[in-house]
């Protein structure tokens, strides 16, 4: 018996389907989900591995400006089969006259009225609840414009996850003006010293037309002011392509009564650019292995 044409197109369209809700990098397959948020559908691609560990968290990564979440940083996705997380992967919103991303008020978003910080934390609120995860083993990390938003939701609402990781992120000058951060949280950030597009001396100018914002050393001690970190330590990581410095600031305010001290990370790398700077070390694995400090 041989198959019709139209029955052999039907199976291809079927399987072009399948194909795009659903991908697969380093083993891990991750499927597309939809939910409402103040009237818009919003997108988010989703990783449950076949065996959660026991604390059952949940991992929410941001792409950059202009960036998608379809087959982001596969990675990650490894690092959760590994160690056994969910891992959460939501779709920026196009801005009216720019690109998919997330709302810090670039120039570039003028006009788009998205409130992407209650975004971040009603997913985590239906993740979790869909999956039966502990809402106490969150945590949110994102690149660029992704870490920029990690900076963001620290400052509007730093209860909501356990902990923050932002890569090659920023603060933009209007947050650090109209907000104050009213909790200690765990933070890392990851940051190349001659990153031209976020820059590590801040742009106060606006000259790179992203917008005012701070310096990272400035953005950083901003978190360990208010973590009450006593001291700092500093470690060489082992080289690679560009040197990496690690800045521990150690000796903050227990995490929760009875539990490890927040602690502020600062990957210092030296003439690394705007990158996740998996070329100089497993920037995957070092922000779970900061998360996982603060499982329950």
């Amino acid at each position: 018996m041989t198959l019709s044409d139209r029955t052999i197109r039907k199976i291809l369209l079927a399987f072009a389907f399948l194909l795009a809700l659903s991908f697969t990098s380093s083993g891990a397959e991750f499927q597309k989900y939809t939910m409402k948020h103040r009237g818009l559908t919003r997108e988010y691609w989703l990783y449950v591995p076949d065996t959660l560990s026991v604390e059952r968290p949940l991992v929410i990564m941001l792409h950059g400006y202009g960036g998608k979440a379809e087959g982001y940083r596969p990675e990650m996705a490894e690092v959760a089969r590994k160690n056994g997380f969910v891992l959460c992967v939501p779709q920026g919103w196009k801005a009216p006259k720019g690109k998919p991303g997330w709302n810090v008020r670039y120039p570039a978003q003028e006009g788009m009225t998205t409130d992407d910080v209650d975004f971040v934390c009603a997913l985590k609120k239906r993740v979790v609840k869909d999956w039966s995860l502990d809402a106490r083993n969150c945590f949110l990390c994102g690149m660029s414009n992704g870490g920029d938003m990690c900076y963001l939701t620290v400052l509007q609402r730093p209860e909501a996850f356990a902990a923050y990781g932002s890569v090659a992120g920023l603060t933009m000058e209007w947050c650090y003006r109209e907000y104050s951060m009213t909790k200690a949280v765990p933070f890392l950030e990851v940051h190349g010293t001659a990153d031209r597009t976020s820059r590590w001396e801040g742009d106060p100018d606006n000259e790179g037309g992203w917008g005012e914002y701070i310096s990272v050393p400035i953005a950083v001690t901003n978190v360990v002011n208010v973590d009450k970190c006593t001291h700092c330590e500093d470690i060489e990581l082992p080289l690679v392509r560009n040197r990496v410095i690690l800045h521990r600031y150690l000796g903050g305010v227990p995490a929760w009564k009875g539990g490890p001290a927040v602690e502020v990370r600062l990957y210092e790398v030296q003439n690394g650019k705007h990158s996740w700077a998996l070329a100089d070390f497993d920037t995957c694995s070092a922000l779970w292995d900061f998360f996982k400090i603060y499982l329950r």
